[in-house]
Parts: structure tokens; C-alpha cells; sequence
């Protein structure tokens, strides 16, 4: 009854006005606090997060430091929702608490979960870390005493993508609303969720995936000012050769030259607040490469990491004709800043169409409604009347994006042309899994590209689409001078540099390759294979493709050492690879999947896997128990969740409806741009209940 009276209590405070989230100012550097409509103050555990990056070359290795504080004078549960990178293979946990430090164990999640619960009664402390998406994950914290702070350290590896040149370092800082849709059947069977687990709700609802619940968020209940100072990050960047530019877009930098080749990065402020993530670019010097190698020996077998990227040729003239399809997100969640953005995207866009071209524009949000009927030349008039219906568009609502997507691919491409849709959303669903399979078995010969916008972006899901529509993602930061990143990324909506890509490995004969199939490469990317091999040595392979129509070739000779060279990342990184693999076919309807292989036995090979290489999956958690009994009276301890910051630049709208508000908007495509069905449906029931009323007291006072 403690639990659910709390839950109830935590409900209502999210949805407060901020005027009636009161702080105590001279509370703010050790509390959290609100008072809810009812007169009661909630007090909410502390956080600080420190995180450290070591980047050798296009390898990093992270540490992130969680430091939970509590400031009652009575023992609290508590649990974090966070993000840590779409691509990080977790490996490791660390739990410190008075003088003990435990280093967690990897084991299947129900093991793990009974192990902490036990733990918890038991009054000892302890930490559980559960993956709920490849990018989303919760801390649990059991007996947090007051004046004990528990420090709970992560560490991950990662290799960092290559794009236009530059090495991209992504730090996701916080976890933005998704939009769970009505009916949408079985939770995404991402690398966290298992084909059989059922949704928890009948109706549409604002709420995060369907497995963690969504905390209070600051902005909306709690002034966003009341810790400005969660998160430090310092980053080691060891370019292997001469730094050429070091750049952030989303934070300002302080930042430390040694060697021409070594650079110490830290934030300009020292600490911030996580309500946008971190992007660090960088490009090295004389790095004209091809290819790149990463390879490690151990245990009688090596792994290798291949970084292949499409040769700098120019594109030749384009004479098919192009059908341009536009899908823009008009959801709550996209309202403001990310709307903006993308209407100065579509300008961009539309004002470079070539004269041969046809273009469509759709807007989505619980409903898809299309500009014309008809696909329409690409006319000086037609533009503009495509501009001028852009500019107009307003963002209300949830985030149904099968309905866009329908929409787009579902009539016949016009005779003659080639269809490239591009995507303008920030991700935040929480069906991945259905909108994945509705992609793959939609797409055709289409491409579709994803242009994620966003200060807080569901990267797992854009990047997935990106792929699956064998096209490419990039993204937007609506905070910043979008025009001339939306004309960089307007002029990039070309054909593939490099197609029909192979390798011909000679004499190595690798085992366990991944990708299984390499994906069409664009201008500015790059493409990293992964194997292992049995025997070290030097080998010739050769990377073939097509250029242009025309036969391409590159030949390279590597060299896999016989003892380790990069350490033991290399294989957690391909540890890591084959679990996305695995998870990509659960995505993947039964009839397209390339091997035959049951659901149920993909997640024993995923189990298995991270039981192996000691890695966090949907299957696999770590847990760390003290030996020390801290909390005498465990069973009386109260759970609180970590308050999260509103991610910067998004509308408080996307934050809007109360879980378990019932959606009856229809799912069919409409033609017109009024407001949403079920808001017009909640405005009638609220003037229906409001006559009712005022009905009833006039039959009284009659009486």
C-alpha cells in the first residue's frame, strides 16, 4: 500500500505547475525537494556524475562515475533512468560504500534481480544495473543511508564512428519522453527486450519504452536551476598522429594541448546540468587512409576491427529521376526548437531540388496528412507552396510513426524514378521494434535517410532506421545555428559513393564476420567489419565495389599479431557486435531473417554471450551486494526515483499527458491540417462534463 500510495503521490507531482513546485533556495546545493498540491514535501535523493574518457585514436574507454547522495535522515531505495552510448559494451561495475569496494558480478537478469532483492531485505547495500534499450539503462540502489554516499563507477569501451572526416564522441546525458502508441503489441525486442514481454497499457500514453517508469522531471515539477551542476567530463584524446581540430557544437570546451597529438578536454564550466547530450568531434592530421586496424590475440584466438571508407570520388551527373519523400515529426515532443529546425531543413532542401525531380511532403503525429495527393514536379510555384505549407506546420500530439512511414512507402514509386525518404524526428517511441519491421518489409528499392533533431535524441532507434532503409542518419542540434547545418545535410541527400561492397579475404578465412552484409557506403562514411581469426600473420585482402557503376578495388595488407596489442577492448567490442547482430534479428520478420533460427533461441545466444564476455545485455545485469548490514529496519525503506532534467529545446507538451491517458484518435490517414482528433474529442467530453455540471446545479437550486 506504501508503494502505491507513493506512485500515486509521484504521479501528481509531475504533472504540478511549476509555479507550485516550491524550493527552499538556501536547501539547493544538498536537497532536492517539491511540495506537492497536497502540502507534502518530497525530498529526492542527490546525484553527481563524473565521467572519464580515454580516446586512442578511434578507440575510447569510459569510466562513469554515478555518486548517489541521501540528504533525509531515514534510509531510501532509490532508481536512476539514464543513457549511456547506443555502442557501449559495458563490461564492468563498481560499487564503493563506507570502506568497502565490490566489484558487481555479471549474471542472468532474474538472478540478479533476486540477488539484489535479497540483498535490500537483508538491509545490506547494493546496485543493480539493467539495460532497457542499447542506449537506455536504470541504477538501482538499495539502503542509501543518510551520510553514506554510495558510488557506483560503469566502464565501457566503444569505437568512435567516422563521418565527413571527423571521429565523433557522443556522451547521451539524459533520457527524453518516448511515446508508447495504442495497441502496439509486444515491446521492441531491442538488446533489452524480449519478444514475449507484453505492453503494460491498453491505450496511448506518454511514457518511457514500457519497462522503466518515467521519474519526475525537472522543468516541468522542479525548476530546472535546481542542480546545475550534475555532470563533469574529462577526456584523454591521444590522436595516434597530429590533432588537426578539435570541436564541440552542444558544450563549451576547455581545452589543453601537450603534444601535438595529445589534447586534455575538459567543460569550459567544469560541471552542467544532463539535459542535453555531449558531442565531441575531432580530425587528425595526415590521416588519408582508407582503411584502419584494430586487432587483438588471446586465449588461443584473435578478433579484428576493419574501418573502411568509400574512395573521394566525384559524383557523376545524376540523371534519374528523383521521387524526394519529406516525413516530418508535428508530435508534442517535437514542438518548438526541433520544429524549427526542421522547417529550415525543408527550405534548404526544397529550394536545391533538381527540375527532374517530384517531391511529397507528410506530417505525422497520431494521424499522417499529406501535402498533395500527388507527387509534384519540383516548379519554382510548387516550391514555394511546399515551403509556405511547411512553415505552417505546428507540433501537438503523440508519436505514432508507423503512420508516416505507411504513408510514405506504401503507393507505387512513379515510373522511371528512384524514391529517397528522408525522416525528420527525434525518436522518442517507445515501438522501436515495430517501426524497425515495418521499415524492412516496406522499403523495396527505396532509401530512406534519418535526420535526427534533437538536444536528447533516441540514437538506437535513428541509427536503425538509417540502416534498415539502407540509407544513412545524421543529426541536428535545434539550439545552435541550424541553416547551415541544414544545408550541409540538404546537399548530402545523394546516391551511394560505393556499392555492392565485398571482401575478398584471400588466405585468412575469418569466422563469425559482422556485419553479414556490408551496407552501400555515402559520401563521408565509413563502414567497420569485425571478425575473428585463429592464425596471426600478414594478409592481402582486397575491398571491392562499385563506384559510379564501375568496378572499384582496394587492396590492403594488415597484419594480426600473434600477443595483444590493442587489449582485450577489441574482442568486448565484437562481444558487443554480436549481440547487436542478434538483437538486428529479432527486428527482422521470420521470413527475411538470413538464417533460420527461433526468437527463443537468439536470446540464449545473447544470454550467453554476455555471460561470456562479462557484458550488460536485456538478459544479463550486474549486481553488487556489501557485506555490511547497513539498514536495520530494511523493510520501512521507501523508493525514490532520480529526478531528470527536460531535455533542452523540447516543449513541455512532450512531457504533457499523464501516464494512462486514453488516446482515441483513429488510425487512419486524414487530409487536412486541423488539430488532432483526440484533442478535439477531450475539449467535447470536457464541455459535455462541464453542462452536465452546471445542469445539475441548476436542478438543485430549484429544489
Amino acid at each position: 500500500m506504501l508503494n502505491m500510495k507513493k506512485s500515486l503521490l509521484l504521479i501528481s507531482l509531475s504533472v504540478v505547475p511549476i509555479a507550485h513546485a516550491e524550493i527552499d533556495v538556501d536547501k539547493l546545493g544538498g536537497r532536492v525537494e517539491a511540495v506537492t498540491p497536497a502540502g507534502d514535501t518530497l525530498v529526492f535523493p542527490t546525484l553527481k556524475t563524473n565521467i572519464d574518457v580515454d580516446i586512442q585514436g578511434d578507440l575510447a574507454t569510459v569510466s562513469v562515475q554515478q555518486t548517489f547522495e541521501n540528504p533525509l535522515n531515514t534510509p531510501l531505495n532509490v532508481t536512476y533512468l539514464f543513457p549511456l552510448n547506443k555502442a557501449a559494451a559495458v563490461y564492468k561495475m563498481v560499487m564503493e560504500v563506507g570502506q568497502e569496494r565490490i566489484r558487481a558480478q555479471i549474471k542472468k537478469e532474474e538472478e540478479a534481480q533476486a540477488t539484489f532483492d535479497k540483498a535490500k531485505q537483508e538491509g545490506k547495500s547494493a546496485a543493480l544495473l539493467k539495460q532497457h534499450r542499447p542506449n537506455m539503462f536504470t541504477q538501482d540502489i538499495a539502503n542509501l543511508m543518510p551520510g553514506l554516499p554510495i558510488k557506483v563507477t560503469l566502464h565501457y569501451v566503444q569505437t568512435l564512428p567516422k563521418e565527413d572526416g571527423a571521429y565523433e564522441l557522443v556522451i547521451p546525458l539524459v533520457v527524453g519522453p518516448r511515446f508508447q502508441p495504442p495497441h502496439a503489441g509486444i515491446a521492441p525486442p531491442s538488446d533489452d527486450n524480449g519478444p514475449q514481454q507484453k505492453q503494460t497499457s491498453q491505450f496511448g500514453q506518454w511514457e518511457l519504452e514500457a519497462l522503466p517508469s518515467y521519474p519526475p522531471v525537472k522543468g516541468l515539477d522542479i525548476p530546472e536551476t535546481i542542480d546545475a551542476e550534475r555532470v563533469a567530463i574529462q577526456i584523454h584524446l591521444n590522436g595516434g598522429m597530429p590533432i588537426q581540430q578539435v570541436e564541440s557544437r552542444t558544450h563549451q570546451l576547455d581545452i589543453q594541448t601537450s603534444l601535438e597529438n595529445q589534447r586534455l578536454i575538459r567543460l569550459a564550466k567544469g560541471r552542467v546540468i544532463d539535459n542535453r547530450d555531449f558531442v565531441l568531434r575531432y580530425r587528425l592530421s595526415g590521416n588519408k587512409n582508407q582503411a584502419g586496424l584494430l586487432a587483438y590475440y588471446g586465449e588461443q584466438q584473435g578478433f579484428f576491427s576493419l574501418l573502411i571508407e568509400p574512395p573521394a570520388i566525384p559524383q557523376a551527373n545524376q540523371i534519374t529521376p528523383r521521387e524526394m519523400v519529406f516525413v516530418l515529426d508535428c508530435s508534442g515532443s517535437m514542438s518548438g526548437l526541433p520544429l524549427n529546425a526542421s522547417k529550415a531543413f525543408m527550405r534548404e532542401v526544397l529550394q536545391n531540388l533538381r527540375p527532374t525531380d517530384t517531391f511529397r511532403i507528410i506530417r505525422f503525429s497520431e494521424s499522417a496528412t499529406e501535402f498533395s495527393r500527388v507527387p509534384l514536379p519540383a516548379t519554382p510555384e510548387n516550391i514555394r507552396d511546399g515551403i509556405r505549407y511547411t512553415n505552417s506546420l505546428q507540433g501537438s500530439g503523440g508519436t505514432i510513426m508507423a503512420e508516416g512511414i505507411k504513408q510514405a512507402l506504401s503507393v507505387q514509386v512513379p515510373k522511371g524514378s528512384v524514391r529517397l525518404v528522408t525522416f525528420l524526428t527525434d525518436g522518442y517511441i517507445g515501438n522501436e521494434h515495430e517501426v524497425l519491421k515495418l521499415i524492412n518489409r516496406l522499403i523495396g528499392s527505396a532509401r530512406l535517410f534519418t535526420f535526427g533533431v534533437g538536444t536528447g535524441l533516441n540514437r538506437f532507434l535513428l541509427s536503425e532506421m538509417g540502416r534498415v532503409g539502407r540509407g544513412f542518419t545524421r543529426y541536428m542540434d535545434p539550439t545552435e545555428e541550424v541553416q547551415s547545418v541544414a544545408k550541409e545535410l540538404a546537399q548530402r541527400l545523394q546516391s551511394p559513393v560505393l556499392t555492392d561492397i565485398s571482401v575478398d579475404w584471400g588466405k585468412l578465412q575469418p569466422t563469425e564476420l559482422m556485419p553479414q552484409a556490408i551496407p552501400d557506403l555515402f559520401a563521408g562514411q565509413t563502414i567497420r567489419v569485425q571478425g575473428r581469426y585463429a592464425k596471426a600473420g600478414r594478409y592481402v585482402i582486397k575491398v571491392k565495389g562499385r563506384v559510379n557503376g564501375r568496378a572499384a578495388t582496394l587492396p590492403l595488407e594488415i597484419s594480426l599479431p600473434e600477443q595483444s596489442t590493442q587489449g582485450e577492448a577489441i574482442a568486448l567490442i565484437w562481444g558487443r557486435s554480436a549481440i547487436k547482430e542478434k538483437m538486428r534479428l529479432l527486428n527482422t520478420p521470420d521470413s527475411m531473417r538470413s538464417v533460420r533460427v527461433s526468437d527463443e533461441e537468439l536470446k540464449q545466444q545473447v544470454t550467453q554471450l554476455g555471460l561470456d564476455f562479462s557484458l550488460v545485455t536485456q538478459w544479463t545485469a550486474f549486481v553488487a551486494v556489501s557485506e555490511q548490514v547497513y539498514n536495520p529496519n530494511a523493510a520501512q525503506t521507501p523508493t525514490r526515483h532520480m529526478p531528470l532534467p527536460k531535455v533542452k529545446g523540447v516543449s513541455q507538451r512532450a512531457y504533457g499527458n499523464p501516464a494512462n491517458t486514453k488516446s482515441n484518435s483513429p488510425k487512419t490517414f486524414t487530409g487536412s491540417g486541423v488539430p488532432e482528433p483526440a484533442m478535439v474529442f477531450g475539449l467535447l467530453l470536457v464541455l459535455m462534463v462541464l453542462g452536465w455540471f452546471l445542469l445539475k446545479r441548476k436542478q438543485e437550486s430549484k429544489l
